[in-house]
């Protein structure tokens, strides 16, 4: 474990997975800090004792403010509803544009989502949200930052009975509904955080679900079973090699080069 998380900056802070990350980080004591597009939206959400900051995620001058002394960042935003352009310019521009204007190393938490690498099934298709977000993560592991991305299943579909949580790898649960597996949104957000202080944590990404029974209280042993990312594959450890870095688009693969530059300036 690690004690020295201060000050976290939360992406997405007025989303439904946001505002819960939110509210248990005040609960450790911690400075939180949240980007949001309407400041007077977000201090109408989220609690007294949050630092709200202007930015868009879309324009990266817009985020040195936010960024500046943070210790980790927590990323929670989706663009649901935004189509392909949204999904490249928010659930990917989001990490782009943040992990550029860093001035300083800094602990990541990741949330993206299970199925992630599915690619040929309807919702892909229609939105290509698995295809960007999965190049997001490519961007947080090519960053060499510390980090941790947890791909959750279907929020809230889980009764009171099912808050036994497991962590899976390899991505292998494709069918596009909660027969993939659910998971209460005040879990995801507990492990997100708890993914920033814990050691056996770093640089893992794994699928986050429950299956019945009591929720556990000390993650330690389910992050320290699994397997970290090797650094020679540029995708979680166990992930199919469906989407091959040579057939990307050329500023994607040149934002995979340039992410490395930019955090090491940042170092």
């Amino acid at each position: 474990m690690t004690s020295q998380l201060r000050t976290v900056l939360i992406i997405g802070a007025t989303g439904s997975i946001g505002r819960h990350v939110v509210a248990q980080a005040l609960g450790k004591g911690l400075e939180v800090r949240a980007l949001t597009r309407n400041p007077a939206k977000a201090t109408r959400q989220l609690p007294a004792g949050v630092r709200i900051f202007f930015g868009d995620v879309t324009r990266p001058e817009t985020l040195h403010e936010a960024v500046q002394g943070v210790d980790a960042l927590v990323f929670t935003h989706g663009s649901d509803g935004m189509g392909k352009t949204g999904a490249r310019e928010v659930d990917y521009g989001a990490v782009k544009n943040t992990l550029s204007v860093l001035a300083h190393p800094v602990r990541i938490a990741l949330m993206t989502a299970i199925g992630v690498t599915e690619r040929l099934g309807s919702y892909n298709q229609r939105t290509e949200a698995h295809d960007w977000k999965r190049r997001a993560e490519r961007l947080v592991r090519a960053s060499w930052l510390p980090y941790t991305i947890v791909r959750p299943g279907w929020f809230d579909y889980n009764d009171r009975s099912t808050l036994r949580m497991c962590f899976l790898q390899g991505d292998t649960r494709h069918s596009g509904t909660p027969a993939d597996g659910v998971i209460s949104r005040r879990q995801i957000a507990q492990v997100l955080l708890a993914s920033l202080e814990n050691e056996s944590a770093i640089n893992k990404t794994f699928e986050l679900v429950a299956e019945q029974g009591a929720a556990q209280t000390d993650l330690t042993p389910l992050f320290s079973a699994l397997v970290a990312d090797g650094k020679t594959k540029n995708d979680g450890v166990f992930d199919c090699e469906n989407m091959p870095i040579a057939q990307e688009p050329q500023y994607v693969v040149d934002d995979l080069t340039s992410v490395t530059h930019w955090v090491a300036t940042a170092g």
